[in-house]
């Protein structure tokens, strides 16, 4: 598999510095259930590797040293790692909203039954993928079944509250089919609202539009495609110069299965650590002491793609 590393790297995109951490982001693995064509994780039912309880207790220590406002969980499906539910109960015992980036297909794999309750119960705000309200579409990125299967998690999730009651936040997440940027996101959270509840009666709390990066899966997709130099034309013809104000690596921080630091989770695939030190930093240096407010955030090329439009991060378009 062809990889766009090397041409990411040799980049002019603006520097800019992190500014304070309020959330972080933890890839408990790179396992899932799914092998989705637009996962930047490259992430898939024989991926292996995943976070140990030890890294998850240095997790928890970082926790009560940075006191974050979010601890937002991915992977792969992070439900998937063995140690998933006891750390969501350990923030949630310490008041930190607790965000999992679900395929909602997992609610319903064996084993897995009881797992939307316990989200539930512990207040888990679900931030799910869900890349059209049309099943053709969502065929083509995820494989033909998933939106059959995401209907039923979906309607699970409402019947336990999730995205009717207050305090459950349902939130989906559209990636484009393709070589486009997203489109606005407030029309199209009107399009997927209307169409899921008068097809399914299914309702949610907001929709994120989030940019396909060109990395792992997707950026091997475009370069068998002839389509990557064209796709970073249009990324770098959409810079906004006002989402380098909210890009969400001056907020984040990200750490990987191992334990070791990044300034986002694009930059975690693309084996491009913090750049404090001449050598990879580790929860474990954090917890020494070792700050990153302020510090310069590792860019690249693909930081076009947080940043072009209406600018994109994991909470959605930056100007919605």
């Amino acid at each position: 598999m062809r990889e766009t590393r090397p041409l990411l790297l040799n980049s002019d995109f603006p520097a800019i510095a992190r500014q304070r951490i309020s959330s972080l982001q933890i890839n408990l693995g790179y396992r899932c259930n799914l092998s989705c064509v637009h996962c930047h994780v490259n992430a898939g039912p024989t991926r292996t590797e995943e976070m140990s309880l030890a890294t998850t207790q240095q997790v928890v220590a970082l926790m009560d040293r940075l006191q974050p406002a979010t601890l937002d969980l991915t992977g792969g499906a992070p439900e998937m790692n063995p140690h998933f539910r006891w750390l969501v109960e350990q923030a949630r015992q310490r008041d930190i909203e607790v965000i999992d980036r679900c395929n909602l297909t997992i609610l319903l794999e064996p084993g897995y039954e009881d797992l939307a309750e316990f989200m539930a119960a512990q207040g888990v705000v679900i931030t799910a993928s869900l890349p059209c309200y049309e099943e053709e579409n969502v065929a083509e990125q995820r494989g033909q079944g998933v939106y059959a299967d995401s209907i039923q998690a979906l309607q699970l999730l409402n019947q336990l509250g999730y995205g009717v009651e207050e305090d459950l936040q349902l939130n989906l997440v559209y990636n484009p089919v393709g070589t486009n940027l997203p489109p606005p996101q407030e029309q199209l959270q009107s399009d997927y609202k209307r169409e899921l509840q008068s097809r399914f009666g299914i309702s949610f709390n907001s929709l994120f539009t989030i940019t396909n990066m060109p990395i792992s899966r997707f950026g091997a997709v475009l370069l068998s495609q002839d389509q990557y130099y064209p796709y970073m034309r249009m990324l770098r013809e959409s810079f906004a110069t006002e989402n380098l104000d909210s890009v969400m690596c001056r907020e984040l921080i990200s750490i990987d299965w191992q334990g070791f630091v990044y300034d986002c989770d694009f930059n975690q695939m693309l084996d491009m650590p913090v750049l404090t030190s001449d050598r990879r930093v580790h929860i474990a240096d954090l917890l020494d002491g070792h700050a990153l407010d302020s510090a310069a955030i590792y860019t690249a090329e693909h930081c076009y793609g947080c940043t072009a439009g209406q600018g994109s991060s994991c909470s959605g378009a930056l100007d919605g």
